[in-house]
């Protein structure tokens, strides 16, 4: 007996089937491509950890390189000797604490929850290192980084990136030259006061020779952005203060 393809009944039945289908085949396909995307997300984090603390691959200048995908596991348990998760004001190991996410924690601490804060002790030539995680909100979408710090909360190194900053402005928090000028700056004054860092059109030391300002220069047409990377660095480093503290 024939189809009579011309029903509505026929219409809706066919596009009920293949939603069905199509459904089924996306879920095989994310359910068959989840371990490849953790494994991807475990790699990234894992690299811009111990970029921040200068475990990468730079050779010249402008270089950015990270260490390699076949090495970073490695690498990450050389360098890495502790990964602490701060809660309630205390510090505890944990060795999936580069798994935390920034960005639900951050929404949980909005919310009136305790916010899960992680942080990776690295060490390098003797010297130690504290790599802390950082996100906030740039002109487009969202900015994230790594920032690397000694016990006194001077910065050793950072690796900042974004989602949809616009090419060649904000964009360009993940060119070498900007990342750079954080090292050496001081997040406390003397008197152990927190004052972070902001990135300033006006500065008068677009060198960035002078550590002590809690300045670093502006991006040229960038001046959303750079007070995304201003705000990030203030609101989420501040927290590790109390942590820090601990350590005189």
């Amino acid at each position: 007996m024939a189809v009579d393809t011309d029903k509505n009944s026929y219409t809706i039945i066919f596009a009920v089937i293949m939603v069905l289908v199509v459904g089924s085949l996306l879920a095989f396909t994310a359910s068959s491509l989840a371990p490849n995307i953790d494994e991807n997300e475990r790699m990234e984090k894992q690299q811009n950890i111990l970029y921040a603390m200068g475990v990468n691959g730079n050779v010249d200048k402008g270089d950015i390189t990270f260490v390699s995908t076949d090495k970073v596991a490695d690498e990450f348990s050389k360098y890495i000797k502790q990964q602490l998760v701060i809660e309630n004001g205390k510090a505890k190991e944990d060795n999936k604490a580069y798994l935390i996410d920034i960005k639900k924690e951050q929404a949980k601490a909005k919310n009136g929850g305790t916010r899960r804060l992680p942080l990776f002790v690295g060490e390098k030539d003797g010297k130690t290192f504290y790599v802390a995680p950082i996100r906030g909100k740039g002109l487009w979408d969202a900015i994230w980084g790594y920032v690397a710090l000694d016990a006194d909360m001077v910065v050793q190194g950072a690796f900042f990136d974004h989602k949809g900053e616009t090419p060649g402005l904000g964009a360009n928090i993940k060119q070498r030259y900007f990342m750079d000028d954080f090292n050496g700056e001081r997040l406390l004054t003397d008197a152990g006061v927190f004052k972070g860092i902001t990135v300033a059109k006006g500065n008068n030391d677009p060198t960035n020779k002078i550590k002590d300002d809690y300045e670093v220069d502006a991006l040229a047409g960038a001046t959303i952005t750079g007070d995304g990377v201003s705000a990030m660095i203030k609101k989420d480093l501040k927290l590790y203060l109390p942590y820090f503290k601990t350590l005189k």
